[in-house]
């Protein structure tokens, strides 16, 4: 098992992920270092927590519109199925994204950095 660090605002990160996710996992952590640039440069800095939820809520819109856009494409009744790969993979993203903002909301706990 790889791990990869990310840097996303200010802050390191490490990661756990299958050998050869390490570039794909860089690439996933710079998309959230980006979001949370556009939540600073809208909002103005905030808590690290409330950032990454930020973050969070922009792509979770994102991904809303592209699911509508592909229903929208596939007929518009519903029908489309997720890929049961995919989506084990988002809840393990999901999961892991919960862990970390647990770790930063809990009193005593080093911060990663």
């Amino acid at each position: 098992m790889a791990q990869v660090t990310l840097r996303i605002n200010g802050y390191a990160y490490t990661i756990g992920c299958k050998d050869g996710e390490e570039k794909h996992l860089e690439a996933m952590g710079a998309e959230v270092g980006r979001r949370i640039d556009v939540v600073r440069a809208s909002a103005g800095p905030s808590g690290e927590s409330r950032m990454l939820v930020m973050a969070a809520l922009l792509m979770a819109d994102d991904i809303f519109e592209l699911r509508n856009k592909l229903q929208a494409h596939e007929g518009g009744n519903g029908d489309v199925k997720a890929d049961p790969r995919l989506v084990r993979k988002i809840e393990k993203i999901a999961k892991r994204a919960e862990e970390i903002a647990d770790g930063l909301d809990e009193p005593g706990t080093p911060r990663a950095g």
